[in-house]
């Protein structure tokens, strides 16, 4: 879609000084969805594109997303083999329905940003511990969890002038078992409900919640509980306004569905 109200795009090199924030500024990496709809309160997208971060990067210490790493780069990514949460790279990011042009168009961090709540790329983060860097307009950065960063339906903790420069997932989160659920009204409709658990070699058991709720919401376990301690932690963890409402999904259906989704993996995982 054409966005008639533009009047600048300025790119970014590596070499270039950032330009001051002003209102009616966007930062344009994928684009997938600023082109997708009207914008009519942008005047200037601030291209960072050709800023050449590295997509990723694999150290002892967890693995590194750079904000603009594709889904497709991501999916593509081959894993150390000790990281047995591996497969739930794939699984979310096929959760993102969407054809081979979005998917070598569309970021990690516009997921993030966008806080939509069906963004698979914050359910994987949330279930692994996810941390953001973000880069401040003086130079500096600070860091916040996924969960902190996301507050609801594409509202983030990003203040006017920062941008999201990585997302980094902990070895020790990249280590634990894990178990992906997902359910939709359609065959190929956006995600009513995206359950993911995970659990370490000590028993620990973390069940993450997100498409069915306006944030990611995640509940932690020593060890897999009884069927209704379950129930009855979700039901205090997300409170009846927090189920999300839209043409994807009634509240009730979306509470109903995820109960039942979160009994299942946490059968699979407590084996």
């Amino acid at each position: 879609m054409d966005l008639s109200g533009i009047t600048a795009i300025v790119p970014l090199g590596t070499a270039d000084a950032w330009p001051r924030w002003r209102d009616g500024d966007a930062w344009l990496a994928g684009g997938t969805w600023l082109f997708s709809e009207p914008q009519p309160q942008l005047r200037r997208l601030i291209d960072i594109t050709g800023l050449g971060w590295p997509s990723h990067a694999v150290s002892d210490d967890g693995l590194t997303l750079a904000a603009t790493c594709t889904i497709a780069d991501l999916d593509r990514l081959d894993l150390p083999r000790a990281w047995i949460a591996a497969p739930l790279v794939g699984q979310c990011c096929r959760a993102l329905l969407g054809s081979f042009k979005i998917w070598n168009r569309a970021t990690v961090g516009g997921n993030l940003c966008m806080a939509l709540p069906a963004g698979p790329m914050i359910a994987l983060a949330a279930a692994l511990d996810g941390i953001c860097t973000i880069l401040t307009p003086d130079g500096t950065e600070r860091h916040l969890g996924v969960l902190d960063f996301v507050r609801g339906p594409q509202r983030t903790a990003l203040r006017p002038g920062e941008i999201l420069r990585a997302i980094t997932l902990p070895a020790a989160a990249l280590c634990r078992r894990t178990a992906f659920r997902r359910i939709s009204l359609s065959p190929n409709g956006r995600s009513g409900a995206l359950v993911i658990a995970t659990r370490e070699g000590g028993g620990a058991f973390a069940l993450t919640v997100t498409a069915a709720t306006r944030r990611p919401v995640r509940i932690g376990f020593d060890a897999p509980p009884a069927p209704e301690v379950l129930r009855e932690r979700i039901a205090g963890a997300i409170p009846d306004g927090d189920w999300y409402d839209d043409v994807h999904g009634a509240p009730d259906w979306r509470r109903h569905v995820t109960l039942h989704l979160a009994e299942d993996i946490r059968q699979e995982l407590a084996r």
